[in-house]
């Protein structure tokens, strides 16, 4: 089974690239089916919706025109224009339900964290409104011609009006492609990003929970009993010297656990080794971790920005912990390279495969992570394994005095 999460801006399968719905339309016949009554429903609904469309756009929107010498003139304007914008997403379900015409929505508008003025600014400038503005006003004759060409053709033609509703609703998908589908590949890029900074935020609130809860039900409660232990040796210490030593030697053993379990947690945020010596010699601590034989390689000449190295760091240590609980593996590799302008990482096991995104093993998280960087997530986990990930993130250079160059790792 192969799962597979996300796809950079403008390939096939992402938003960008998503197949326009008419591309499994059935073909255009003399018998009337599904699809051929939806078509003419569509035509035939044309003339009441492209009517009240052009009625809001000539009293709305040239009101608010011949308002803007006043104070409330540019306000309306923009209250318009956001109406507009609702008249499309009406239109664009109306054309996704009964033409399969699938187009992205575009981004909202900014709310909350700007002023009045910048806010008013931004619906006076937005070209998703005007494009809807467009569209409602030229659509008022096309509407009349398609509702008296289908109405008559019922009557008169219906032989052949399977053809005739494929021909005119061929020009509406056109006109809703090119008029109310997102401005360009920045617009559904904006889209994107903004989808994306909500996972990050989320993984970074989870993360910083993990730390805390880290911290005050481990180190924490461990330095509390260390305290109030040493507080009972200070007391005893005149009285009775054998148990204060005792108390003190208990004490010393305590401040170790709490230094390990620091230790573990400052390498789960950011391992030191990683920083000093890069993905080769972290991943190679990593793999010797983990409860089956690893093999490592990791082919790189130069080291990849900070933020980068860290999610391909943690993206493998995840992967590798998986493998320990839940493949039942023997052996595992690990390869890391890069090609072109991408970080490719693959992790392969023998165990007995069957892993999905779905499954409870963190994996959703782990390619909502590589999601939200323009990275890429896809499982080979057919049942009886082998089990093969692969991810890729966009290769981004560390600044010079970052760290120096990093070596071709070898196999280990």
């Amino acid at each position: 089974m192969t799962e597979r999460l996300s796809h950079p801006a403008g390939t096939p399968g992402g938003p960008a690239g998503a197949p326009e719905g008419d591309d499994r339309l059935p073909p255009a016949r003399f018998a009337y089916d599904r699809q051929t009554w939806k078509e003419i429903a569509h035509l035939l609904a044309n003339f009441p919706v492209s009517l009240i469309g052009f009625i809001y756009v000539v009293t709305v929107l040239f009101t608010g025109f011949w308002l803007t010498v006043t104070v409330i003139g540019f306000p309306l304007l923009a209250a318009g224009l956001a109406g507009a914008r609702l008249l499309g997403r009406m239109e664009r379900a109306r054309a996704r339900r009964l033409l399969g015409v699938r187009v992205d929505e575009p981004s909202p508008m900014p709310g909350r964290g700007t002023g009045f003025l910048p806010r008013l600014w931004m619906r006076l400038k937005d070209p998703v409104a005007w494009r809807t503005v467009l569209y409602d006003f030229m659509r008022l004759p096309w509407g009349v011609l398609t509702f008296t060409i289908t109405l008559t053709s019922l009557f008169v033609l219906w032989p052949v009006l399977p053809f005739i509703a494929r021909g005119l609703t061929n020009a509406d998908r056109a006109m809703v492609r090119g008029l109310l589908s997102p401005s360009d590949e920045l617009e559904r890029r904006i889209a994107e990003l903004e989808s994306d900074r909500g996972v990050v935020v989320d993984t970074a609130n989870a993360d910083l929970r993990r730390i805390e809860r880290d911290l005050h039900d481990g180190a924490q409660a461990r330095l509390v009993n260390l305290a109030m232990g040493l507080g009972l040796a200070k007391e005893k210490l005149l009285e009775d010297p054998d148990a204060a030593a005792d108390m003190v030697a208990e004490a010393h053993g305590e401040v170790k656990l709490a230094l390990q379990e620091l230790r573990d947690l400052a390498r789960g945020i950011h391992p030191a080794v990683l920083t000093d010596r890069g993905l080769d010699a972290a991943l190679s601590a990593v793999a010797s971790r983990c409860t089956v034989p690893v093999k490592v390689t990791v082919d790189l000449v130069t080291r990849p920005a900070a933020a980068i190295e860290g999610i391909a760091y943690f993206t493998v240590s995840e992967l590798l912990q998986n493998i320990s609980k839940h493949s039942g593996a023997k052996n595992a590799s690990v390869e890391v390279w890069r090609s072109k302008e991408r970080l490719l990482i693959q992790v392969e096991d023998n165990g007995h495969g069957g892993a999905r995104l779905d499954g409870g093993t963190g994996m959703q998280g782990l390619a909502d992570r590589l999601d939200a960087v323009d990275g890429l997530f896809v499982i080979d986990s057919p049942q009886g394994g082998p089990t093969v990930v692969t991810a890729e993130l966009p290769w981004r250079d560390r600044a010079s005095g970052d760290a120096t160059a990093a070596g071709a790792g070898q196999p280990r």
